[in-house]
């Protein structure tokens, strides 16, 4: 039996979105993902911005005319939602609460013991907050 090679890490996810100006705002103003590349794609008549975050994982945002909307609720088999890491999630539950973002409770996640929220970006494809330790300073 041959040994199963290992995945280093999440590359990237793709979102498409039905509204691109707004999804763009959404995930460079509100969530302050860096702009690598944008670019327009005049076969498909749709863009792709591809942003990325500070451990360099990736999110691919296309917009795609006439998407059929995919159903978040009641939850359907799938990717069932995005999460990010976050240092302080009231700091971030108040920063999306002051743009206008509905954030639910938080809660605390009853197997880590870890707090998280939930909230929507502009398709209302469900994000998740979910509040994680500083690294340990390392050592030279």
């Amino acid at each position: 039996m041959s040994q199963i090679p290992q995945l280093l890490r999440i590359h990237h996810a793709a979102i498409i979105c039905s509204d691109y100006a707004v999804s763009r705002h959404f995930y460079t103003e509100v969530l302050g993902l860096l702009v690598l590349a944008e670019n327009f794609r005049a076969a498909r008549d749709s863009w792709k911005l591809d942003l990325q975050l500070p451990d360099g994982s990736q999110i691919e945002l296309f917009s795609m005319p006439q998407a059929p909307q995919r159903p978040s609720y009641p939850e359907a088999c799938g990717l069932r939602h995005l999460a990010f890491a976050v240092l302080d999630l009231q700091t971030w539950v108040e920063h999306l609460n002051g743009l206008g973002v509905a954030v639910e409770p938080i809660r605390l996640d009853e197997y880590t013991g870890k707090r998280f929220v939930f909230f929507q970006d502009p398709d209302q494809l469900p994000l998740e907050l979910y509040e994680v330790e500083a690294p340990a300073p390392t050592r030279s």
